[in-house]
């Protein structure tokens, strides 16, 4: 889903048709959700979101295609943070609202922030029935905050601190689990955890290390929230921790910016030979 108007920004596109084609080979059905293209026309600011409209009608298309298909389980290639919406309401309808979520992301998504008007700011709000009302009305069934396990966030703020113990969201740092994953396996058996939903932001990951990020854009670094600091080796470990323990049934991949291709594919377009 090559979705770029939850962050304002059409790289996101791009980022998201190159992970699809980077990601392994396999004997599964591969579908591209519908989504405007940019043309150049800036978003409008529509109740407090750009793009409003444009993000409410590609989430009811991704629902459309799922549900269609009623899968076991479901990969989503993006995009901004906002596709993984779709399946996994889809997910916790399919598994009788009983879903676990990981959450590896260097920030929350669980509330809108002042002067950012950015839907990809939204996705576990809108998943917990919270967030934004018109985006939230697309989950039958809320998940379960006591489902959901934070892992990797940088720098909470306090609107983030507020929900995560109102609603009482286990989280657990990236040092922390670099120490350890047990915190993890404890919250899959105590909460019963049968199958399991994946949300793997790449911002999660060190900017120094991994470039392919809004954080490491060389024209214009990005200083609005926190950067991730998780190594790659230690991600993989996490990920292949959590498949040995449940069932593995969806997983999301996000915010993918390769600014180097980028460039790359913006110098191709310009020169003629190439374009005659």
């Amino acid at each position: 889903m090559p979705q770029w108007q939850g962050g304002n920004n059409p790289n996101y596109s791009f980022g998201a048709e190159l992970l699809a084609w980077l990601a392994p080979d396999n004997d599964q059905l591969l579908i591209k959700v519908p989504v405007q293209a940019y043309d150049g026309t800036p978003l409008e600011n529509e109740n407090g979101m750009n793009g409003r409209k444009q993000l409410l009608e590609q989430l009811e298309a991704a629902q459309h295609i799922i549900h269609a298909h009623k899968p076991d389980r479901i990969v989503m290639f993006g995009g901004d943070c906002l596709v993984e919406q779709a399946p996994f309401a889809y997910l916790n309808e399919r598994y009788g609202g009983e879903l676990g979520l990981i959450w590896i992301d260097a920030h929350s998504d669980l509330v809108r922030i002042v002067g950012y008007d950015y839907g990809h700011t939204l996705p576990l709000g809108n998943l917990l029935g919270e967030g934004d009302e018109e985006f939230a009305k697309h989950v039958k069934i809320p998940l379960k905050p006591e489902n959901i396990f934070m892992a990797g966030l940088e720098a909470p703020t306090e609107q983030d601190s507020e929900i995560i113990q109102r609603l009482g969201i286990k989280t657990a740092g990236t040092k922390e689990l670099m120490n350890s994953t047990e915190s993890l396996k404890e919250w899959i058996k105590e909460s019963g955890i049968k199958h399991l939903a994946i949300h793997l932001d790449l911002d999660v990951l060190d900017p120094k290390v991994f470039r392919s990020l809004l954080f490491a854009n060389p024209e214009a670094p990005y200083n609005f929230s926190a950067a991730g600091t998780m190594q790659m080796p230690q991600l993989l470990h996490l990920i292949k921790q959590l498949s040995e323990e449940t069932d593995v049934v969806g997983l999301g991949i996000t915010e993918h910016l390769p600014w180097d291709s980028i460039h790359l594919k913006n110098l191709l377009g310009e020169i003629p030979i190439l374009n005659n």
